[in-house]
């Protein structure tokens, strides 16, 4: 079988976007076609497009819009790599840079100003997003110039705005009520805040691995011998904020998890390490920046910051400060983050029809 689909870059992470009309009228499952493009299960993903890490296996699936107030609806889909599991149980910001762009490049959206706003709408979490590109003269700028750490070369400006994203996988923006909660793992007990802005996470105090923002340099080799604990955190966390009804049951993808602890310096308001499917996060989770943004604004949380500034929330991840705002009206609360974006390829991807992974499946 022959798919179209375009290969993005959104922020720090590459997708593969289809459009959905193309993914659904194969013979297979959607679940069966994108382990099967990916290479799925397979550490190497050899045999498809998968990058064979989290950051480079996602796929971002294209929808048409009825509603006159959304412009373009997409799903993001977590593709497993040693696991036949596809996760559709979060979103994935950097991602949803990709989106607004494809929309101008493929004639989805037609640029209306020297800014033009696309009303996106990501279907796993009901979430919408308004993401603003540069167009002068109704058309995407030809040179790139826009850069953003965790990346080498320029892109496109994208510019998301989260609108009221509290509370929209769990109904709650502190599910389980409290602002810090205490979860015990193998009689050690951390302090952990559990809050849902964006995509659930789970925000464990860096003290509590022995750990301080002013040795920060040392967080990557401490917790990369700590995996095993943090996953018992979040899974612990996922039964608690009424994800799953046991820890084994806990999706691969939410409740993200991060180290966290305010910053003693001028620099930036938190420091942070995230981790993403079981291993170290490069950079950040942009849905998880949006949680951490209402977190270090909450007082009460592990990561909160009583130096922060809504307008400019400086957060320090292993790439370089991600910047993030907090705006709000008498309408909404909006959270923007920037974010860039380019297209790398147009490709059909060739699938064959007789070597199905449709008996190793587990969807999420």
């Amino acid at each position: 079988m022959e798919i179209q689909a375009r290969w993005m870059r959104g922020g720090t992470s590459k997708c593969w976007v289809f459009e959905s009309e193309e993914l659904e009228s194969q013979s297979s499952t959607v679940d069966e076609v994108l382990l099967r493009a990916f290479g799925s299960p397979d550490a190497r993903q050899l045999d498809g497009v998968g990058g064979g890490t989290s950051t480079t296996s996602k796929a971002v699936i294209i929808s048409p819009s009825d509603d006159p107030d959304i412009d373009i609806k997409f799903s993001f889909a977590q593709i497993g790599i040693e696991e036949a599991k596809v996760d559709w149980g979060s979103n994935c910001g950097n991602c949803s840079a990709t989106v607004g762009l494809y929309g101008i490049e493929t004639g989805l959206v037609k640029p209306d100003a020297d800014v033009t706003r696309i009303r996106v709408l990501n279907e796993n979490t009901n979430q919408v997003i308004v993401q603003s590109l540069e167009t002068p003269d109704g058309k995407l700028l030809e040179s790139l110039t826009e850069t953003m750490p965790g990346t080498k070369f320029a892109g496109h400006k994208v510019v998301l705005g989260f609108t009221n994203p509290e509370g929209k996988t769990t109904g709650a923006l502190f599910p389980t009520g409290n602002k810090t909660d205490q979860i015990e793992i193998d009689n050690r007990v951390f302090s952990v805040t559990l809050i849902d802005a964006g995509a659930p996470v789970a925000l464990v105090a860096a003290k509590d691995f022995g750990l301080a923002a002013d040795n920060y340099e040392d967080w990557a080799s401490t917790i990369s011998m700590q995996l095993e604990v943090l996953d018992g955190i979040r899974r612990r966390a996922s039964v608690l904020m009424g994800l799953s009804d046991s820890p084994a049951a806990a999706a691969r993808a939410i409740p993200k998890i991060g180290v966290v602890d305010p910053s003693t310096d001028d620099d930036s308001d938190l420091k942070i390490l995230m981790l993403s499917m079981g291993k170290l996060h490069p950079a950040i989770p942009v849905t998880g920046s949006v949680a951490i943004s209402k977190a270090i604004l909450e007082e009460g949380t592990v990561a909160f910051s009583d130096s922060a500034r809504p307008e400019s929330l400086r957060i320090l991840t292993p790439v370089g400060v991600i910047e993030t705002k907090v705006s709000k009206d008498d309408f909404a609360t909006e959270i923007g983050v920037v974010r860039t974006s380019r297209t790398i390829a147009d490709a059909k991807l060739f699938l064959p029809e007789d070597d199905s992974v449709s008996n190793r499946i587990e969807v999420a």
